[in-house]
C-alpha cells in the first residue's frame, strides 16, 4: 500500500524478529561458496532516521532496537543477535543509536561479492531514498514494481539458490491470502528457494487465515517462528495494537528450527522480561 510509511515502526520489536530471521537463513546460505539470490518484496527505503519526526511520535524502537543496544556486553551474545547488532553499530557512528537499517541496508552488509539481490517499491519516496542509500553497488537492482506483479516475473533468476523476503503493511486484510497466493505462484516457477513470510500477531488474530491457507496450500517444509512480547487479548474485531511478530518459511533451511529456538527466547526475555514468549512450530515438516 502507497499509505504505508515504515518511518513510524522501524527498529521496533518486529523489525528485529523479521531481520534477525533473515540473518539465520542468509547463514545457512553463506556456508557455501556458490553464489545466491536475495529478493526483498516491500524494500522501503533501506535506512531509517530514529530521530525523525514519524520514529519520535510514536518511539517504537524504544521497545526494540535500543533494548537490544543496550544490552550489549551484558549478556554471552549469539552470534547471529552479534551480527545484526554489529550491522546496526555499522549504520551509525561514534557508538550512537540514530539509524536502522532495513532489510535491503542489512543485506547489502551480509551479501558476499558473488551474491545479488532484486529489490521491489512502489512508493515514490521510498523508492527515491533506497536508490540513494544502494546507490553504486552493482549487486542491487532495484525495481519500481508492485510485488504482486513483479515477483513472478522476476523468478527465477539466473542463481539457483535464494531467499524471498516478503513483509506486507496488511493494511487491507485481503492481503493475508495474497500473500500465501503470490508464494505459490513464486514456487512453481523457483523452487529451490526459501521464502519467508512476515505477519503481525494482531487481537482480530487474521494471521490464522494465513497460515491455515499456508497449510492447505500444497507447499512443503514450512516452519513458523513468532515472537510476543504482550498476551493481553481483546474481544473487539479491530485490532488494539501489535502483540506479537510472525515469520513463515516456506523451504525452510535445514536446521533453522533449532537456531531459531536457541536465539528467540533470549530476545524475548530482553526485549520483554515478564510477558515476552517465544515460539518455534512446523505447520508442514
Amino acid at each position: 500500500m502507497l499509505s504505508y510509511q515504515h518511518e513510524y515502526h522501524a527498529g521496533n520489536f518486529a523489525d528485529l524478529h523479521k531481520h534477525l530471521t533473515m540473518r539465520l537463513i542468509f547463514e545457512t546460505l553463506l556456508k557455501k561458496d556458490k553464489p545466491f539470490c536475495y529478493i526483498d518484496c516491500h524494500s522501503g527505503s533501506g535506512k531509517y532516521d530514529l530521530r525523525s519526526t514519524e520514529a519520535l511520535k510514536t518511539n517504537e524502537h524504544l521497545s526494540g532496537i535500543n533494548l537490544l543496544w543496550d544490552s550489549r556486553g551484558k549478556t554471552d551474545t549469539h552470534p547471529t543477535l552479534q551480527a545484526l547488532l554489529a550491522a546496526v553499530a555499522n549504520t551509525n557512528v561514534d557508538n550512537n543509536l540514530h539509524h536502522y537499517p532495513g532489510s535491503p541496508c542489512l543485506a547489502q552488509q551480509w551479501l558476499r561479492a558473488q551474491d545479488k539481490a532484486l529489490l521491489m517499491e512502489l512508493h515514490p519516496q521510498a523508492l527515491g531514498e533506497l536508490r540513494r542509500n544502494l546507490s553504486g553497488d552493482s549487486r542491487f537492482n532495484i525495481h519500481a514494481r508492485d510485488c504482486y506483479e513483479g515477483l513472478p516475473a522476476l523468478v527465477p533468476p539466473p542463481i539457483k539458490r535464494g531467499v524471498v523476503l516478503l513483509d506486507p503493511s496488511y493494511e487491507v486484510k485481503e492481503e493475508y491470502s495474497q500473500v500465501v497466493s503470490l508464494v505459490c505462484k513464486a514456487h512453481q516457477r523457483w523452487k529451490t528457494c526459501s521464502y519467508a513470510i512476515w505477519y503481525p500477531i494482531l487481537p482480530a488474530g487474521r494471521h490464522h487465515q494465513l497460515l491455515d491457507e499456508l497449510s492447505n496450500s500444497g507447499l512443503s517444509n514450512i516452519l513458523t517462528t513468532e515472537l510476543t512480547i504482550n498476551n493481553s487479548h481483546t474481544d473487539h474485531d479491530e485490532p488494539s495494537g501489535m502483540t506479537g511478530s510472525g515469520v513463515a518459511i516456506v523451504n525452510a533451511p535445514w536446521q533453522i528450527d533449532q537456531a531459531l529456538m536457541d536465539l528467540m527466547p533470549t530476545v524475548a526475555s530482553t526485549l520483554a522480561p515478564d510477558t515476552g514468549k517465544a515460539s518455534v512450530t512446523w505447520l508442514i515438516e
